[in-house]
């Protein structure tokens, strides 16, 4: 650990506030909006620009609680930190718990989308094939130890942004020369459209915002990181919900309502529709591009969150606190999630992103928390604006995201409950029985 402990310590803040939102942007992946474009239709009741909107707010006010916290702890911190901080190393433990089945499971969604793709346009080829051909390819770059440069991911971001801005400007194109008997607020709501519907709808959406929060963990690298770090996440929260809305909308335009050949790969059929062949076939190199740059990124990260359990004695620290010889790289972590990889097989994309989310929704709702939490334990007397900001906005982003994670599916309370029951049994295991402290697990929610 000793060369990790040297980079720590020669990190600089080098970082602006254009640097932190733009790295921020790249990590939520852009393109993810036509991705699960027609899960989220067929949840929302054809009204994916509402369902949106829905999950925008309840990030805006989860991000600003995000932003507080980083603001109090101005170090490299995730969910697990500031819970653990504010309510205590027992909570903490569990939200870091709770955000870990969010990053465990993110590879197999990001390899089950570019596969479902993938046979949409080969049909003739099983998805299981393009999922055993994505698991081995970012497993294999994964335990070589390639780092993809910053400078690299912000061009990937480019080619993703650009494809999404063609599709945007055809969609509205087919709007306007096809009938499609669309009028311009039907995107956003029509006769079938209800609170619970598009409560659902937003539910599955949120998986579009996940990585908006890993903004906090540049923060010893980020200039003046208490006033930089909160409006860097708020801001790469509002910029990617705005880019959510303003590209469904216009595929809401131009394919009204949830009929779909396949609803996990609609926005294919749809390019298909709206550009012909060859705009789908740059549709789909756009959509390869996300994936596999998502899926290296997101086993990475994985992987790293095992090593840091398997080294602070949380997992077997044998196995998962190994290390590769020369290669410096967590190969049992990262063989293990390309394995789960596979029952992607047996998923489908609407099933695996609410049991993602049910992770990402249980975390945000204790950092909202812990805002109010650690706002009482400062013995203060507050006047009324810091009572607004400190506990009333947070209340109200615990309040929203609680009421997202109940509009998740059952499958995901079954999965999400099964989750967070072993995760208590591992807590009670470690403290003995809840008498001792939990082992110090330092999560961070981005890859080292």
């Amino acid at each position: 650990m000793s060369e990790g402990n040297n980079q720590q310590a020669a990190l600089q803040r080098s970082l602006g506030l254009g640097s932190a939102v733009l790295t921020g942007v790249a990590y939520m992946a852009p393109m993810i909006v036509l991705g699960t474009y027609g899960v989220v239709a067929q949840a929302s009741a054809g009204t994916v620009p509402s369902a949106y909107v829905l999950a925008l707010v309840a990030m805006l006010f989860t991000a600003y609680s995000y932003g507080r916290m980083a603001a109090a702890y101005p170090v490299s911190g995730s969910a697990y930190t500031y819970v653990g901080q504010a309510i205590g190393p027992k909570m903490g433990f569990l939200a870091g718990w709770l955000i870990l089945l969010d990053y465990f499971f993110l590879p197999l969604v990001i390899w089950l989308i570019g596969a479902s793709y993938l046979s949409a346009e080969f049909p003739g080829v099983p998805t299981g094939v393009w999922v055993f051909a994505y698991i081995l390819v970012t497993s294999a770059l994964n335990i070589i130890g390639i780092r993809v440069a910053t400078t690299v991911n912000f061009v990937l971001m480019s080619f993703e942004v650009l494809v999404l801005l063609v599709f945007i400007a055809l969609s509205m194109a087919h709007f306007w020369m096809v009938d499609t008997g669309a009028g311009a607020l039907t995107p956003f709501f029509n006769a079938h459209t209800t609170l619970a519907a598009t409560s659902a709808g937003a539910a599955l959406a949120a998986y579009s915002f996940i990585g908006f929060d890993a903004v906090t963990t540049l923060t010893e690298e980020t200039k003046q990181p208490e006033r930089n770090i909160p409006r860097a996440v708020m801001a790469t929260a509002l910029i990617g919900g705005l880019i959510f809305i303003i590209a469904s909308y216009a595929v809401g335009l131009a394919h009204p309502g949830t009929s779909f050949q396949n609803v996990d790969s609609a926005a294919f059929g749809i390019a298909t529709t709206i550009g012909g062949d060859l705009v789908a076939a740059i549709f789909i190199a756009g959509m390869i591009v996300t994936q596999f740059a998502s899926g290296v990124a997101a086993q990475a990260t994985a992987s790293r969150l095992l090593y840091a359990m398997g080294r602070d004695g949380v997992l077997p620290r044998s196995v998962f606190g190994y290390l590769a010889p020369k290669l410096n790289t967590p190969v049992f972590g990262i063989a293990l999630i390309g394995i789960v990889g596979f029952a992607g097989v047996f998923l489908s994309v609407s099933t695996s992103t609410s049991f993602i989310n049910f992770g990402a929704f249980s975390a945000f709702t204790l950092v909202n928390l812990s805002v109010i939490v650690h706002c009482l334990r400062q013995n203060a007397r507050p006047g009324l604006w810091h009572i607004i900001g400190w506990i009333g906005m947070p209340l109200i982003g615990a309040l929203i995201d609680a009421y997202l994670l109940y509009s998740l599916d059952t499958p995901a309370h079954v999965i999400g409950g099964i989750w967070l029951l072993i995760g208590i049994v591992a807590l009670g295991w470690l403290t003995r029985g809840f008498r001792q402290p939990p082992p110090k697990m330092r999560i961070d929610e981005s890859a080292s």
